[in-house]
């Protein structure tokens, strides 16, 4: 996708970003694909028919990274977040991922849960996606008159040390077989891994009989796949040359002819997929900002998308409904699961779609990491609360 403008190129950026994230908010409403609900259904009564969709989208997602980046058609390399960064950040993957196993677990649902939720009228899930929105911001931006950060705050200064130099990247390929050898590792490895879920995945009889549940985890791992391919082919051609949106981004005083249009921050136009944590922070900054579309990204689109999307189905299959809390223990309940999603998405740099599909499709280790933790937090969090529950009855 080659266009003669920045602005095209952007704007073609962000609107496919969204298109395709209000495709998965409509299928994610209509199908209840949930990952924690996934988890719930496995601790709880041992059914694993939602953890196979979530296992579908990761198969989906994952094939279709080795396979386009095999033929250069991808570059998760350089990707926002950086998740084959070679600073491995495993304790904040560790403890990020098990706070925010936890705070799903309170807070009945994920990021992208949340969203869903929130787009088919649930109050309580805006409540929380506002609260998140604020600790993402504040965990990643100074407060008011300060250089200091939520992360500076409370996590930098003795968990960032605890992070291993792997070399070049994270990814098991390059890990495995050197940075020469990435590529066509990560070919040999995501398709053996990927062929594995599909094989575990559609063993269940009473999965393959389950149109929802194949629908569900189909669609959101292509989504994820979509989102990666977009966000790294399109570019602008500058007298002859091709530059990607990223790179147009960095050299603007030599290739743009005055500031207008320039992003006030040009990460957000790296290679990249689905996460919601960060983006839910980013959705703060855009508001304060007025606004103002140089603050647009993908991941506010994305947001903006999945809430659309959802609220569409919900409009059609009549499903809308205004939900409140139950009582003021739910909602205490709710708002310390989304201060945990807050902490724990931006900690472990994603959530059970950013890391949990998105991370995992690029084959990072940090990424397997985040997602096992959250698995953990979240199935430990339900054998307590079911503990509890048996001991008031």
């Amino acid at each position: 996708m080659i266009f003669d403008t920045f602005q095209q190129g952007q704007s073609m950026f962000l609107w496919l970003t969204f298109g395709i994230a209000l495709i998965m908010g409509a299928v994610v409403n209509k199908t209840n694909f949930c990952t924690m609900g996934a988890v719930s259904d496995w601790v709880n009564m041992g059914d694993t028919g939602r953890m196979r969709s979530w296992l579908l989208a990761i198969a989906v997602a994952l094939l279709g990274v080795v396979v386009l980046e095999y033929f250069g058609k991808l570059n998760p390399d350089a990707s926002f977040p950086p998740y084959r960064s070679g600073q491995l950040i495993w304790a904040e993957n560790l403890l990020g991922g098990l706070m925010f196993g936890v705070g799903m677990t309170l807070a009945s649902g994920c990021g992208n849960k949340s969203l869903v939720r929130a787009g088919a009228g649930n109050l309580k899930s805006i409540v929380v996606v506002l609260i998140i929105g604020v600790i993402a911001y504040y965990m990643t931006n100074p407060f008011p008159n300060s250089d200091k950060t939520l992360f500076s705050v409370l996590f930098n200064g003795w968990i960032r040390p605890l992070a291993i130099n792997v070399g070049p990247h994270q990814d098991l390929g390059t890990l495995l077989a050197g940075a020469q050898n990435a590529v066509k590792a990560r070919l040999i490895i995501g398709g053996i891994l990927g062929l594995a879920l599909l094989v575990y995945v559609f063993k269940s009889v009473d999965f393959r009989n389950n149109r929802d549940l194949i629908l569900g985890g189909l669609v959101v791992g292509l989504a994820v796949l979509a989102a990666w391919y977009v966000t790294s082919n399109v570019s602008v051609l500058v007298d002859g040359s091709r530059h990607t949106l990223l790179d147009y981004g960095q050299q603007w005083d030599f290739l743009a002819n005055s500031d207008a249009g320039k992003p006030a921050d040009i990460m957000p136009l790296s290679p990249q997929s689905f996460t919601f944590i960060n983006p839910m922070g980013q959705m703060l900054g855009y508001g304060a900002s007025g606004f103002t579309k140089a603050f647009l990204t993908f991941g506010i689109m994305a947001v903006l998308g999945v809430a659309a999307g959802s609220f569409l189905w919900s409009v059609v299959s009549r499903s809308f409904r205004i939900e409140w809390f139950a009582s003021f223990k739910d909602f205490v309940t709710h708002v310390i699961g989304a201060v945990l999603m807050g902490f724990g998405g931006v900690l472990a740099m994603g959530c059970t779609i950013g890391q949990g599909i998105t991370g995992v499709s690029t084959l990072a280790l940090g990424s397997f990491i985040a997602f096992f933790a959250i698995v953990a937090g979240s199935a430990i969090t339900m054998k307590i609360q079911y503990m509890i529950m048996m001991r008031e009855a």
